[in-house]
């Protein structure tokens, strides 16, 4: 998790998607995310230089690890854990997380609500039922919604994962559902589209997109 990063080939990456993002909005605001798992401090350090100030990660221990090490810089990320997450790591990383993207249940809210007075959160949707992707089912989103609205989370969207085999029907399909849900939930945010399918994602109404390739390349072999 230490390679350094070309800061100038990801200011030139993300130029390029910011210009590919806003033509296919149209110019409707979407937010780019920079996804820096599986690289470090180093990665989120070149995302800020070039104003990307929303970071993802995925991992708990990653995150509380790489930002005992990132050097101080003159814009603050706001974090957006973004990744499957366990009970008993929220305590660990809640000072560091700004928007916790991937609330999938019940029991995870309120652990984060223990720990985070109105917590943001964005509901996580299971819309493929592919095996061994986290999510609430569809049919749950609203209770879940509810739930953490009692907690007195800010519910600001919710966030889905698109279909692993990228069949072009099938996605847009998953994304326009989950935007059509939002806007029944009367929620204005989607966390939609990663590198491979954010076109798609921002035609069907994504507000945020979750990018770690196109803008840093392959990740590095996590060490486990």
């Amino acid at each position: 998790m230490d390679d350094v990063v070309n800061h100038s080939v990801v200011a030139e990456r993300v130029a390029t998607l910011r210009t590919r993002m806003n033509d296919l909005s149209g110019g409707r605001s979407v937010e780019l995310v920079a996804v820096t798992k599986g690289f470090g401090p180093d990665a989120i350090a070149a995302a800020l230089s070039c104003g990307c100030r929303s970071i993802g990660e995925s991992y708990a221990q990653e995150l509380r690890d790489k930002f005992r090490r990132l050097t101080a810089h003159a814009l603050a990320p706001e974090v957006h854990f973004i990744g499957q997450l366990q009970r008993n790591k929220v305590r660990m990383i809640a000072p560091l997380v700004h928007v916790w993207q991937s609330v999938d249940r019940d029991s995870l809210a309120t652990e984060i609500a223990r720990h985070v007075a109105a917590a943001r959160v964005f509901v996580q949707v299971d819309i493929t039922g592919e095996a061994g992707k986290a999510g609430c089912p569809p049919q749950q989103v609203p209770d879940l919604v509810e739930h953490c609205r009692g907690l007195g989370m800010q519910v600001e969207g919710l966030m889905t994962v698109g279909p692993t085999n990228g069949d072009v029907t099938v996605t847009r399909m998953c994304f326009r559902t989950v935007r059509r849900l939002a806007n029944e939930l009367q929620l204005e945010n989607c966390s939609m589209g990663m590198s491979g399918d954010l076109d798609i994602a921002i035609e069907e109404g994504s507000t945020h997109v979750r990018v770690g390739t196109a803008i840093f390349g392959e990740r590095p072999r996590r060490e486990l």
